[in-house]
């Protein structure tokens, strides 16, 4: 890889790197942060994670560039390999379990989109394009695709994935059905958007984080708000206005429901930045947490790294 080439990779890689460790370092009620963490996992699982992931995002971001180059056709990127990959590497690295797994399904097509799109002497990225590239490295992928993100997601066994009434993630049938019938990942994920928010992202070409997440962040940003303020108040946007579909999987839909009029309600009140906000928030908070991790907004939380990407993408320096 020539020095250029590797100045480029890096810097993608860093962006998402930076992007996952803002992320958990923010105090969002429910989730692991500095100051509390669950039983098995912790802040330190996390940053151990974020690390971890580079040197996937870095061979994202490596495929990325040959297909703006000519030299690698879109569906042979193989996202899915990536994401596998980048799910080994994180469970290397740490013992706290699943920490990074929505996420790096969020990134890693992201990555990739990165590699290829147009960007500035100063790494500055257009994401209007970014977000074209996005589509069309989501759609491009293929029947392996979808077989390597069924044997991540296995190995990382994440909590409260619950069962699928098709393509099973846990029916080896479903596997043998995938090549057989060579559907794409793009189909599988099209199959679960209806009950899972990442899959929708990836569908809808990621309306959550282009559309919600990302402009309410950069507004609080532009509004003199602390970085902290600015994630804890688009992570209660965005849990909200949406459900959070993980806390639906493993607890019903309507608790699900209920999570998001009172995280609304933290907001109304005024967030960290006043009084009866904070309490607000610090009551939620004691909440979600009482029922172990049940009601952890694990989803949002991907939102808001995918987010946190494209801000430090388009040039937001701590």
């Amino acid at each position: 890889m020539n020095s250029h080439l590797h100045e480029e990779v890096e810097h993608i890689a860093n962006c998402f790197e930076l992007a996952i460790l803002l992320e958990v370092s923010a105090n969002k009620p429910g989730n692991i942060n500095l100051m509390v963490g669950f039983e098995d996992t912790r802040y330190e699982h996390f940053l151990a994670s974020a690390v971890a992931a580079s040197a996937s995002f870095e061979q994202a971001a490596e495929r990325g560039i040959m297909v703006s180059e000519g030299t690698l056709g879109v569906g042979d990127v193989e996202v899915g390999q990536l994401i596998k990959r980048c799910v080994e590497d994180v469970a290397k690295w740490q013992h706290g379990g699943n920490t990074l797994l929505g996420t790096v399904i969020l990134l890693m097509p992201m990555a990739v989109a990165a590699g290829i799109t147009c960007r500035d002497k100063e790494h500055i990225f257009k994401l209007p394009e970014l977000r074209e590239k996005l589509k069309l490295v989501v759609e491009s992928t293929s029947a392996s695709d979808a077989v390597h993100v069924y044997e991540a997601i296995k190995a990382a066994n994440p909590s409260g994935l619950g069962k699928a009434s098709e393509l099973d993630v846990n029916d080896p049938k479903s596997t043998r059905r995938i090549l057989e019938e060579e559907i794409s990942l793009y189909r599988v994920f099209e199959v679960a958007s209806e009950y899972d928010n990442i899959c929708s992202e990836w569908v809808k070409n990621y309306p959550l984080t282009f559309d919600v997440a990302y402009p309410y962040l950069t507004e609080q940003i532009k509004m003199g708000k602390s970085l902290d303020a600015a994630i804890i108040h688009t992570f209660l946007k965005v849990l909200g206005d949406y459900s959070d579909t993980f806390i639906s999987r493993k607890v019903g839909a309507e608790k699900s429901k209920q999570v998001s009029l009172e995280a609304k309600r933290v907001l109304q009140q005024g967030g960290v930045e006043t009084p009866d906000g904070k309490k607000c928030l610090s009551e939620f908070d004691l909440k979600l947490r009482s029922e172990g991790n049940l009601l952890n907004p694990g989803t949002t939380a991907d939102i808001v790294s995918a987010a946190l990407a494209l801000f430090v993408l388009g040039g937001y320096r701590p």
